[in-house]
């Protein structure tokens, strides 16, 4: 009876850990994001008229969907092109990231020095750091896809485009092995903080439990799937739900790009709302989906 107590209050204790952690962003949410929440979905159902000291609504229903997905120009591509891109990089960046981690937590000399390495993306990509190296030319390059030279130039400053001139490659195939490398250069740089997520979750694995597997005789396959991934499963998902949210607001996603474009140039304040909520509620409803299906099917069977 006292260990069951003892057990409950532990559990109870970490309750209220747990919650004094979170309860800086639980303020701040309802403080600051709350009511624009509440407002872009009010925004989305509505004809919206900007007045003084406000604005003006007016019902309409599902006018505003219906504009976007039928009528809007290029809405529907860029939405396709949004969710097939979050289909693709998504589950990339997790696997890349999650070898990339263990490679990292492993023992070898310099490993401090390749996990800050591999940390470095994270901490460039902010705002005040990339706008203090805005005005270099090599960063500005890392900063933009939209140029093959950018890119190789972001990648040791080497200028693959003539490289594969010098070889006597035709361009068609020289612009597909840039496509790729590019396509590398940016599932690396978005692997940041998810690589420190993972490392963070190895460390926490109890090292006797590759202990006890050597002495069963155990091979280093077996350790990863039987000890390594289930013991991450909280790391997991707090991995994919913070990849998905970085696509969501990454420059990448036509879609979002899109929407911002109408809010801030024409000032369509219920044609964004609408683009906004219908591509949230796409991915919303397919992360739900992929999250049922790990914690139903998966993550159940290792409890």
């Amino acid at each position: 009876m006292l260990k069951l107590k003892r057990k409950f209050g532990n559990e109870r204790r970490k309750s209220i850990y747990g919650f004094i952690f979170v309860s800086p962003w639980i303020i701040g949410f309802i403080l600051f994001f709350l009511n624009p929440f509440v407002q872009s979905l009010a925004f989305s159902f509505s004809d919206v008229t900007a007045e003084f000291g406000g604005f003006s609504l007016k019902y309409i229903g599902l006018e505003n969907y219906r504009f976007i997905l039928f009528e809007s120009a290029k809405y529907v591509d860029n939405l396709i092109e949004s969710f097939t891109g979050f289909l693709f990089q998504v589950p990339i960046i997790f696997i890349l990231s999650l070898i990339i981690a263990v490679v990292l937590n492993s023992k070898f000399k310099g490993r401090t020095f390749f996990r800050s390495l591999f940390f470095i993306p994270a901490i460039i990509s902010t705002g005040v750091v990339m706008q203090y190296i805005g005005g270099d030319a090599v960063m500005e390059s890392m900063r933009s896809t939209d140029n093959s030279s950018q890119t190789a130039y972001a990648i040791g400053l080497i200028d693959f485009e003539a490289v594969f001139k010098g070889l006597g490659l035709p361009t068609s195939f020289g612009n597909v092995i840039l496509g790729y490398i590019n396509d590398i250069f940016d599932l690396v740089w978005n692997s940041g903080v998810q690589v420190v997520l993972f490392v963070s979750g190895l460390q926490s694995i109890p090292e006797q439990l590759y202990e006890v597997s050597k002495v069963e005789g155990a091979s280093k396959w077996e350790e990863f799937w039987y000890i390594t991934v289930p013991m991450l499963r909280y790391s997991m998902i707090l991995v994919l739900v913070f990849t998905a949210i970085e696509f969501c607001a990454s420059n990448a996603n036509k879609a979002m790009e899109q929407a911002y474009t109408v809010l801030l140039e024409q000032q369509l304040y219920a044609d964004s709302s609408a683009m906004m909520w219908m591509f949230f509620l796409i991915i919303g409803l397919v992360f739900g989906g992929v999250m049922f299906l790990l914690q139903h099917y998966v993550f159940k069977k290792w409890d």
